[in-house]
């Protein structure tokens, strides 16, 4: 199975994320889209399999600093437009499976599920 872990390096939730797969022996293949940038296409694949309130960190720092118009009145496609112009703003990690699967964010009862069990 082709797994891909989509994040940023130095994100603390993706360094447990990667430690998780290491640790359980997972061959993936990891994509920076902070610094190399993430696709419309991925981003649309994504929102539907995940849904665009899922993909958008509001949390996260990089959402929070927005200027409050950017942030009123989101739907699906101001959300894509906002996380391609600020990759920071995905919530990560986003691991994706061959065959269309998608897991957002980390929780290791989730990937004992969807890698383990299929592995």
């Amino acid at each position: 199975m082709a797994i891909t872990i989509y994040g940023i390096k130095n994100c603390d939730t993706m360094k447990k994320a990667r430690a998780w797969l290491d640790g359980h022996g997972v061959d993936y293949a990891f994509h920076d889209y902070k610094t190399a940038g993430i696709d419309r296409a991925h981003l649309e694949k994504w929102t539907k399999v995940a849904g665009w309130e899922t993909m958008l960190n509001r949390a996260g720092t990089t959402f929070r600093k927005l200027p409050d118009a950017d942030k009123a009145d989101l739907d699906r496609d101001k959300a894509i437009a906002l996380m391609l112009e600020h990759p920071s703003a995905i919530k990560r990690p986003v691991l994706e499976f061959g065959g269309g699967k998608v897991l957002v964010g980390f929780q290791p009862a989730l990937y004992e599920a969807a890698v383990i069990a299929k592995g």
